[in-house]
């Protein structure tokens, strides 16, 4: 059984990785969160990168995204000229990335960087490994709409993920040899995960910390609040799946993308 590991404990870094944070309007977290990761990368891995993908900010992330990859030779930018949705940021951030190891989180500082050790330590056992959040630190109707989304996603789809939309996953780059992501909004965790199960591909799951945004608003797309919103519900019952709603919103996840 393998152990969470303190980043000074690590003497040899033995990956080679490339970072994702898909940002959108994000100008008073984006400096902050590439800084964590340029600080804790080298003790991690042997060669890596940072690619942000902005998609399409209208605030001045761009710009400090500029001015991080003039300071750091590591950083890469992607810049999107218009909004394309999230899915859209992390498809271009896949396809750009040139490491052995891909990880993607998001650029508002709601995650401890130095936990990726913990997923590191998994992945030549796993394609996939997949955080989920210990105790969620949203507001509390978002944490409502994520339970009942994880619930149907399982339910529906067959997927046995404790925390689907977690924004800190680690893949193998030969995933997305197989995996295509047409997906490009919020789905595309789901969508990934879909294929991944199906193509036989074997997932870990790892506890990770979660903090309160400490900056600006959540942007992502509801899309727990948009199915829960289509589930048939009666004054004395929350909304919940029945026998004759399961097809048609099987139908429905499958073509959000």
């Amino acid at each position: 059984m393998k152990s969470s590991l303190d980043l000074e404990e690590i003497s040899n870094p033995c990956a080679t990785m490339s970072v994702i944070f898909p940002a959108f309007n994000e100008e008073d977290n984006i400096r902050g969160t590439v800084e964590a990761a340029v600080k804790i990368l080298p003790k991690v891995a042997t060669s890596w990168e940072i690619i942000v993908v902005d998609d399409g900010s209208s605030d001045a992330t761009i710009a400090i995204c500029n001015d991080l990859k003039a300071q750091y030779p590591e950083v890469e930018v992607i810049s999107h000229g218009q909004n394309r949705g999230y899915g859209a940021a992390l498809k271009s951030g896949i396809m750009a990335a040139k490491y052995d190891l891909i990880f993607f989180s998001d650029s508002d500082g709601q995650f401890d960087l130095c936990e990726l050790q913990q997923l590191i330590a998994w992945s030549e056992d796993y394609e996939i490994v997949a955080g989920y959040r210990a105790k969620r630190q949203d507001p509390l109707h978002r944490r409502i709409n994520a339970l009942g989304w994880n619930v149907l996603v399982r339910l529906v789809l067959g997927i046995k993920i404790r925390d689907i939309d977690c924004a800190f996953k680690l893949f193998r780059r030969a995933v997305f040899d197989q995996v295509q992501i047409r997906c490009v909004g919020a789905m595309v965790n789901t969508e990934i995960l879909v294929q991944a199960t199906r193509l036989g591909m074997r997932i870990h799951q790892v506890k990770v910390s979660h903090f309160p945004r400490q900056h600006g608003k959540q942007s992502g797309a509801n899309i727990e609040s948009f199915i829960m919103s289509r589930l048939p519900t009666s004054p004395r019952r929350p909304a919940r799946p029945t026998r004759n709603s399961i097809r048609p919103l099987k139908k429905l996840l499958l073509s959000r993308c």
